[in-house]
């Protein structure tokens, strides 16, 4: 719903578990790049954060969400689409 109201595509591209599984956010940028977040606890803010898991090649960041699906078959995948690369998981109420 927030991402809609500035316009910006997002699509469950992988559906997990319904009670449970990680969730990875990938954010394209339409020219080829994407970056792949995950959520992570920064123990110094004690805070969780969504994390940048790799970033780089849309094929390569294709290839490592495979390589995750493949040890957690329970894994949701969001994908985002912004050519201004926003996504915004860095809101109030996200982290």
């Amino acid at each position: 719903m927030r991402l809609r109201m500035f316009d910006i595509p997002a699509f469950v591209v992988a559906h997990g578990d319904d009670t449970g599984g990680a969730v990875l956010v990938k954010l394209s940028t339409l020219d080829g790049q994407a970056i792949l977040f995950q959520r992570s606890f920064d123990i110094l803010a004690d805070t969780r954060v969504w994390a940048e898991l790799v970033a780089g090649d849309e094929a390569d960041v294709d290839a490592a969400i495979s390589r995750q699906r493949g040890f957690d078959p329970d894994l949701w995948v969001i994908e985002v689409e912004d050519r201004a690369g926003r996504h915004l998981l860095d809101q109030e109420g996200l982290t």
